[in-house]
């Protein structure tokens, strides 16, 4: 095979195209890679998750007298439920009481105790609960 001039450049400049494709193609699988999450992402991810706060207007009531509970929620939607729960014998038993959350997150709910004696309290929706409170039944 005879290489001439037009020959030789013509080879060069195959190869300058052929190393400038995989340059780009190089390049542009760095491009379509994700990025690692950023610091606000994860401060989005822990500012949205859910959490419920309780708080009963009296710490202290007759059988069967009312008295409500107060609280805000994060991350839940708006209508969704919050319900009342009390531990009897170790467990929590879910009583029937319940309110919807607001949209400004808030809820109020009537609460009424037969159980004389320290109730220990809290609000729950889905998975997520509040923390203990105390209710005492004269």
């Amino acid at each position: 095979m005879i290489v001439t001039k037009r020959h030789s450049l013509r080879i060069a400049a195959v190869g300058a195209l052929s190393a400038a494709s995989v340059a780009l193609a190089g390049t542009a699988a760095i491009a379509a890679t994700p990025a690692a999450p950023t610091a606000s992402v994860a401060q989005k991810a822990a500012a949205t998750k859910a959490g419920i706060t309780a708080k009963p207007s009296v710490n202290s009531v007759k059988a069967w007298q009312q008295f409500r509970v107060y609280g805000k929620t994060t991350g839940l939607k708006a209508g969704s439920k919050v319900t009342l729960q009390q531990k009897q014998r170790g467990k929590w038993v879910t009583l029937p009481a319940s309110a919807p959350v607001t949209r400004t997150g808030t809820y109020s709910l009537g609460v009424k105790l037969g159980l004389k004696g320290k109730n220990d309290l809290r609000i729950v929706s889905g998975h997520t609960a509040s923390g203990v409170f105390n209710v005492t039944v004269r």
